[in-house]
């Protein structure tokens, strides 16, 4: 792998400062009553281009994501702020009238990265032999700590690492492979989530649920919204960046203890801060829903929840370098088969059930992108809907070992002693 190119921009306020430009620029043009830009932005929906953008200055190193530490801020403050205001006015017994569905398709979702590894590893080494070996290297041990990652998260996939004992060569190329696969699919996810019907009808989906919940609550909020003034606009902080600093407080003395105490419960994520961080978070919010506090809806709380969300949307879009399937094209095919098969079980499985494209989109990103972007791709559709994505995607941590570690005992049977 040859080394980088340094990037002509380093400075994260800089970075910080084209990103949130490029984002003022996507959403006044795409407000316009230009025609052009009208006719534009029906065939690239705007949240897509708040993604492939950052993504396109990182691939010709105009900035590196790699290096940036906006993600890291973004994640950590701006993701669980922007859970809070999007939860605290969410009316939760609605939400729970959209069913069982949800979960059935996060998971066919994990069944998906289950048997895709396998099938893809099968079907691309048929075709390229030397794929299953390359440099003596065990490929299916690699792709043992893709699935804890896509299934989990970050400690499922250090779990699969050590346990199926990847090399350290293989499991950078394989993170590789994680984040760019993943990526293009989580934009492929925002484009189609501005179009959903297509597929909804393609799939006889029963999508009524989804409208009349969001039809309610905006019918709930219609003509409620108060003049912004700075008293206002003080008090989402202070709720949103408050409850953030409390759960920050609070992950960092129970990820502790339940290390020191119960490291058994590694594999539930249990140890880890930024588990306890969006669990918290979306907690408080959801307890606060339920009282007085939800009113601040009413000074835009969803709305300035979604402007966090698309500052972090930008964000991850910047760790994206579309130049490294160039590296190794044939692992990339691999994750690109992969997810092929994940997504037709899934298609599958919601046109047995007709389930509605929404519940495909959140139960497949809960899956493969986990808490920082399954409430990305839910809000999409609608804020109202993104705690569906933050607790499919908790539910994801939690089976997150088990179901990669099926995985690799899977390709260990078929690829292990060939």
């Amino acid at each position: 792998m040859s080394e980088s190119p340094t990037p002509w921009i380093t400075n994260d306020a800089v970075v910080l400062g084209i990103l949130t430009v490029t984002l003022g620029i996507i959403f006044t043009t795409a407000s316009s009553n230009n025609t052009f830009l009208k006719r534009f932005y029906r065939i690239v929906p705007s949240v897509l281009l708040c993604y492939f953008i950052p993504a396109l200055l990182n691939t010709f190193h105009i900035i590196d994501g790699g290096a940036s530490q906006l993600y890291f801020v973004a994640s950590r403050y701006l993701l669980p702020a922007s859970l809070v205001l999007l939860t605290i006015s969410i009316n939760f017994r609605e939400l729970r009238k959209l069913g069982s569905k949800a979960i059935i398709m996060f998971l066919a979702g994990t069944a998906g990265i289950i048997l895709g590894a396998p099938i893809a590893l099968y079907l691309v080494g048929s075709v390229f032999p030397d794929v299953l070996h390359p440099g003596g290297e065990e490929v299916w041990r690699g792709l043992t700590t893709i699935a804890g990652s896509w299934i989990g998260g970050g400690a499922n996939q250090t779990a699969m690492y050590e346990v199926f004992g990847a090399s350290s060569d293989l499991f950078a190329q394989m993170i590789a492979v994680d984040v760019l696969v993943a990526n293009l699919w989580m934009g492929f996810l925002l484009y189609w989530s501005q179009r959903p019907g297509v597929i909804d009808k393609w799939l006889k989906a029963d999508s009524t649920p989804i409208y009349e919940l969001e039809s309610r609550l905006e019918k709930q909020q219609a003509g409620q919204w108060l003049p912004v003034t700075t008293d206002r606009l003080m008090i989402l902080i202070a709720t949103g960046f408050g409850i953030t600093g409390l759960s920050h407080l609070l992950a960092d003395n129970i990820a502790p203890f339940f290390s020191e105490n119960y490291p058994q419960l590694e594999k539930y994520s249990l140890t880890s801060s930024f588990f306890w961080l969006i669990i918290l978070a979306t907690s408080f919010g959801l307890i606060l829903s339920f009282t007085r506090a939800r009113k601040i809806e009413t000074y835009g709380a969803s709305k300035t929840g979604s402007v966090f969300l698309y500052i972090l949307v930008a964000t991850i879009g910047m760790h994206m370098d579309l130049g490294a399937v160039l590296d190794n094209p044939k692992f990339f095919l691999i994750g690109i088969v992969w997810i092929l098969v994940h997504i037709t079980i899934m298609l599958i499985v919601a046109r047995l059930i007709r389930a509605p494209f929404f519940f495909i989109a959140v139960g497949s990103q809960a899956n493969i992108g986990g808490a920082a972007s399954a409430p990305i791709v839910a809000a999409a559709f609608s804020p109202y809907l993104a705690p569906v994505g933050v607790l499919l995607a908790v539910l994801g941590y939690a089976v997150g070992t088990y179901g990669a570690y099926i995985c690799g005992i899977i390709l260990n049977t078929i690829f292990g002693y060939l």
